[in-house]
């Protein structure tokens, strides 16, 4: 795998620490995104994401994969650790172009620095958009 020459490292995995990632990139994209799908499958207001070119990450250990429809109409895939549940990444392992790392697995949660917040028309009362996020009702084109 080639990896970055920029220094910027991000590692993380699930709760049991059975599935891990190492980013080694500055990311694409960061932010939160407060859709439905992300909401029911985080058990939270919202989904605090990094996106990463696939070249840049290396994953380890087993995940199991669930598979839904996204808002805009293609298959939105979720990897999760099969023995503890913990969701740690969006994307298909050799056949994705870029992976998205859910940012509540960060093994140092200070690195993350959100821009955005998509999906806001679907944001809960009680889920608060911090205000220096760029807001985006849907999903920015």
């Amino acid at each position: 795998m080639k990896m970055s020459v920029s220094g910027k490292r991000y590692i993380g995995g699930c709760l049991c620490g059975a599935l891990r990632y190492e980013a080694e990139s500055e990311p694409l994209y960061a932010g939160h995104c407060y859709c439905a799908d992300c909401r029911k499958a985080s058990g939270s207001g919202f989904v605090p994401f990094i996106g990463f070119p696939s070249e840049a990450v290396r994953f380890s250990g087993p995940s199991r994969i669930f598979t839904s429809k996204s808002a805009a109409g293609t298959d939105a895939v979720r990897n999760f650790c099969p023995v503890c549940g913990g969701l740690v990444f969006g994307g298909k392992v050799g056949e994705s172009e870029e992976f998205t790392i859910y940012a509540g697995s960060l093994d140092d949660p200070s690195s993350f620095r959100p821009t955005v917040a998509i999906f806001t028309k679907n944001s809960p009362a009680w889920a608060v958009i911090p205000a220096n996020l760029k807001k985006f009702e849907a999903l920015p084109l």
